[in-house]
């Protein structure tokens, strides 16, 4: 197996475990700091928000799309990767560093550096780091806002959503090439070959033609972790960490499944089976939990 065909089969799942590793860490910090997205974590009614949300998001996103108003949607990606890094720092900040004066500036600096240095210099090897980083927090902060049953609720919409959207409409290919040709830093990039420079090389035909790289889209990292880190919330004081553990297992097969298909070229629904492993490992690490 040569390179460009060994690299994604190993390094993307890698990526994955980083991320659902540094949700896990980054919990307890956003736990401390208070930062959640729902008030209530076991009402089922929050992947339904959560849906609606991502929809009317997507619908705006496309729309500004037909109508190639693509500095609107930097504007839009660049200010919603901003307040990310703001939950992440300011979580991170205050777990570590408290609520000292000065730390709503300290926040916003690292934020803004961080958000410039993407844009300035969106290699991918900037934004894979940034990334990991973006989906871990993300994660982190949906995982304990959520308990598990709306997570898998979620999940599931999810992969039904994201196999019509790819197969079906296809809207989400339409979107993934405007992302891609603004080099907007919100996928994850994998090159083929050494050497490879996103700023100079783009992705190529990501629609079934050759690629310079491998591009994996960071919801399709953060969904299974989200999980992982609610398992492990909720649960790990009754059932110990098997139920995360089972979920992080599962997730990575059903990534490593979905590379061999992606060798392929063609554009590839990525939650059902990265979803679908993730369930499937956390319903086999709960049942275990009993066992042992």
């Amino acid at each position: 197996m040569n390179w460009s065909r060994a690299l994604p089969l190993v390094s993307i799942p890698a990526m994955l475990v980083l991320v659902e590793a540094l949700a896990l860490l980054l919990s307890l910090p956003m736990q401390t700091a208070g930062i959640t997205a729902f008030e209530d974590p076991e009402s089922v009614a929050n992947p339904l928000i959560f849906i609606v949300i991502l929809l009317a998001f997507t619908a705006f996103l496309l729309l500004l799309l037909r109508y190639k108003w693509k500095k609107f949607i930097t504007i839009i990606i660049g200010l919603s990767i901003f307040f990310t890094f703001i939950y992440i720092f300011a979580g991170i900040t205050v777990y570590f560093i408290g609520y000292i004066p000065g730390i709503i500036g300290i926040t916003l600096a690292l934020s803004l550096f961080s958000t410039v240095l993407l844009y300035l210099y969106p290699e991918w090897y900037i934004i894979d780091t940034f990334g990991i980083l973006i989906a871990a927090g993300a994660a982190s902060i949906f995982g304990i806002s959520l308990t598990v049953l709306p997570v898998i609720i979620l999940l599931v919409i999810l992969m039904v959503y994201d196999a019509i959207s790819v197969y079906k409409t296809k809207h989400m290919i339409t979107l993934a090439e405007g992302v891609i040709d603004m080099k907007s830093p919100i996928l994850f990039i994998v090159p083929k070959r050494r050497g490879y420079s996103y700023i100079r090389e783009g992705i190529g035909d990501i629609s079934g033609g050759e690629r310079a790289a491998f591009v994996i889209g960071m919801g399709d990292l953060i969904m299974p972790s989200i999980l992982v880190v609610s398992a492990y919330f909720f649960l790990h004081t009754a059932h110990g960490i098997l139920p995360a553990l089972g979920a992080m297992i599962g997730s990575v097969i059903g990534l490593t499944l979905l590379m061999t298909v992606v060798q392929k070229g063609k554009p590839q629904a990525g939650l059902p089976p990265i979803n679908g492993g993730a369930i499937i490992g956390f319903l086999a690490g709960y049942g275990i939990s009993f066992l042992v």
